[in-house]
Parts: structure tokens; sequence; C-alpha cells
């Protein structure tokens, strides 16, 4: 359901989450997997920590139909088309192989890079280097894994250099997906945090967490996708792991709890009630503003603090009054998204520790709100 900003004190919101892709149909790690190999002590890192959801986004590519890639970098958009089985010189099995393993490649390749378009180049890529190989493949899917992380991988490089001359503050681009069902139903996925933590790691370490801390590829295997001894992969794990442990949430509440500390976090906002927003936040909960120069953002640098982040969002929202809002779901947490319009203008993606928010993360970069655009048009 989603509110009129100026009537959502008078109206109640849904908690519930869509459905999603099974962990086990694109070859996540179960929940409480331990690997001894990558060092002792360092614990399990459970899919609540590590597990980063792909929802909604590797439905856009659609076999035979053009996607329209957003694509910020160019100021424009192109269509990226995978072909129609029988217009391939390679055959309808070999379609079907890419087909097959399309989500997981979408998958591996979005938690290491956290931006669809450049993701559905690295798909682009990978299905082009399938459809020109010259010899039999007797594992399709491994073979496809190996040229979409190293696509993947050599991908980052360009991110970075991107990165320099960003705007303001950059957010990995948030993939929206609907809410609907209970939210007692909901599975526990990685939060946007996860992948701001991921953005910390070097590009090897973020291929290397991503495939063995997610996905459950043996470190043997990854150290063989990416040309590397299995012993400096394991080096590579071990700090990777470690890095991502430090800064992983203390403690994620239950989709229920979370679903009403949102709705008590925006009708505050939309009230201007500094006092409830103060109740609400963490002490030391903090605000980051991605518009990417093209959007609204509040600071070029993250505000920290409940005091600072209250008077920013009461001051924001009182500028918002007319605008629709809805409830969705990004990386497995509540989000809200405002629309003016059917045209989605900002994502707020909200994070927790305990009952309280300490994250929230503000996407307003028209760029990276091609999902929302596409997919989640306000409700009515």
């Amino acid at each position: 359901m989603g509110v009129r900003v100026d009537q959502a004190r008078q109206q109640g919101a849904p908690g519930a989450v869509h459905h999603r892709v099974s962990r086990t149909a694109v070859g996540r790690r179960d929940a409480g997997a331990v690997d001894e190999d990558v060092g002792a002590g360092d614990g399990p890192l459970t899919v609540e920590d590590a597990d980063v959801t792909n929802q909604g986004a590797s439905h856009a590519i659609q076999e035979g139909r053009p996607h329209q890639e957003r694509d910020g970098r160019r100021g424009g958009s192109h269509p990226v088309t995978f072909p129609e089985p029988d217009v391939i010189s390679c055959g309808v099995t070999a379609t079907q192989d890419f087909v097959d393993h399309r989500e997981l490649l979408f998958s591996i390749a979005y938690d290491m890079l956290g931006s669809v378009a450049d993701t559905e180049d690295v798909l682009q890529e990978t299905w082009l280097a399938w459809t020109a190989r010259d010899r039999e493949v007797d594992n399709p899917r491994a073979y496809l894994v190996r040229i979409a992380v190293n696509q993947a991988l050599a991908r980052r490089a360009e991110i970075g250099r991107r990165r320099e001359t960003y705007v303001g503050q950059w957010l990995p681009e948030p993939l929206v997906t609907p809410v609907t069902g209970d939210p007692a139903e909901r599975r526990d996925t990685a939060s946007m945090a996860l992948l701001v933590v991921l953005e910390t790691l070097s590009p090897l370490e973020r291929a290397v967490f991503v495939l063995h801390e997610v996905f459950a590829y043996p470190l043997i295997e990854i150290a063989d996708m990416v040309g590397r001894t299995p012993d400096a992969i394991r080096q590579v794990a071990h700090r990777a792991r470690s890095h991502v442990h430090a800064r992983r949430p203390r403690y994620r509440p239950d989709p229920r709890t979370r679903q009403a500390v949102t709705e008590r976090f925006l009708e505050a906002a939309i009230g201007g009630d500094v006092e409830e927003l103060l109740r609400v936040l963490a002490p030391d909960v903090t605000l980051w503003t991605d518009g990417g120069g093209k959007g609204p953002a509040t600071s070029p640098d993250p505000i920290h603090g409940r005091d600072a982040v209250a008077r920013v969002l009461a001051s924001v929202a009182a500028g918002v009054v007319g605008f629709d809002v809805g409830y969705r779901i990004v990386g497995g947490d509540p989000a809200i998204v405002v629309f003016d319009g059917e045209a989605p203008v900002a994502v707020l993606v909200l994070t927790f520790d305990g009952s309280a928010v300490n994250g929230v993360y503000s996407i307003t970069n028209p760029d990276k709100l091609n999902g929302a655009r596409l997919s989640n048009k306000p409700d009515h």
C-alpha cells in the first residue's frame, strides 16, 4: 500500500515482503555454514550477515526481449538483447545453458559490483564469450561463472575510475521489490549495509568473499577461477571475512519489528515530529545520501548522530508534501520509495540495531532508480 505524504498520518501501511528466489536455486550457502579453511576463531558468517539478495533485478533481462539499460555514465540508455534461440549459431542447447544459469550469474556479478547496469554489461560479455567458444564444455555452470567472475573483476577497475569523479557520496544501486505476504514469512537477507561494507574490500577480496561466503564455492575452485594459488586465496578469504565480521550489524530484529519501526520512522519524518524521530533513531545512527550530482542530497559527507539526523530528516520531509510514498523491500530490509506521480524520486533503505534505526541510506540519483521506475509504480 502506498500513501500520500499529506495523508500518511491517517493511513496505515502493510507489513510484508514479496517472494524471492530460493537460495538453493542460485547456489547460495545455507544458514550457519562454516568453513574451517578460512581461519580458526572466525566463527560462522550466517546468511543473515552475508546473503546478498538479487530480488527482482535479474528478471529485468528476459530471453529475447530488449532490456533498456539505464546508463548514467553516458547519459542515456541502450538495449541489451539476448538473441532468440533460433538465430544463435551455437544452437538451442547453448542458449538454454546460459538461460538456466543467468540468475546465478546475475547474483554473483551484482554482489561483486553493486550496479545493475554494470552487471548487465557483464552478462552481455559473458554471453558473447559463451557463444564464441570453439569447444564443447563439460560443465557449463563452472565455465559461465568463471567468465562472469573475471569480467566483473575487470569491470571493478572501471567502476573505481568512475568513482573518482562521482559527485558526493556513492551508494550501491538498490534492487527494489514489492511488499507482499506476511512479514513473519520474510527470509532474512543482507541489508544495504553489507553491500556498503563490501565496497571497502579490494576487488579480489570482494570476489572471494562473495563466491566463498555467499555462494559456498570452495577456495581451491575460486583459486582456479581467478588464476591464484590456493594458499593466496585462503589468505584473501581470511582478510575479507575478518573485515566484514568487524563491520557487520550487531543485531537485526525480526521482520515484524523492522516493519513496525519503519512505519514509525516514516510517520515521524513526514510529520516533522523530531521527538518521535529521536525515539526511533539509534544514538549512533548515520545518514548517507547519494544524489550523484543529479538528485537532491543533504550533504557531501555522511551525517552522524541522532540529533543531527533527526533535524535533517524533518527539514527534508517538510518539502515533499503531496508526493506518494510506497513501502518496498531492498536487500531484505524495509524501504521507502517516494514518487512524483509514477516517477520515483528517492529510495530510502533502513538498517537496524535492535529496534532502532541505525542507518538511513537515501538514493536520489535518477540513474539508480530505474528498477523502482520499471516495476514499482506507486500503489493506489
